[in-house]
């Protein structure tokens, strides 16, 4: 088999298990939060507290908004976007330490 077909193979693996990773992150935030704050809600109208404040009570925000920060860092990473280190930042980062590299070379 071609080597280059099989690398291709393997990132496309890869790829696939970092999806699969992120689903099945994106799940359990999904059902965690959505447990945890359905027991907080009612725990809180149990209190007396109207629905409307015991929805938007910070603690039953909070989880849901510091996990999702992490959810949205690793979906990012598994669609590959990256506004501050995207592919083209990568690209000219090679090429600066391949042209470091040539020059070195040169030297000796």
């Amino acid at each position: 088999m071609d080597h280059n077909y099989l690398d291709k193979q393997q990132r496309a693996k890869k790829q696939i298990e970092e999806l699969k990773g992120f689903y099945i992150h994106l799940t359990v935030y999904i059902l965690v939060n959505g447990f945890i704050s359905g027991t907080k809600i009612i725990r809180n109208l149990q209190d007396g507290e109207t629905f409307t404040r015991a929805f938007f009570d910070f603690g039953t925000v909070a989880v849901w908004l510091f996990w999702g920060i992490g959810l949205l860092f690793h979906a990012m990473k598994v669609f590959s976007f990256n506004p501050l280190f995207g592919k083209e930042w990568e690209e000219r980062q090679i090429r600066k330490y391949m042209d470091r590299e040539r020059e070195e070379s040169r030297k000796f």
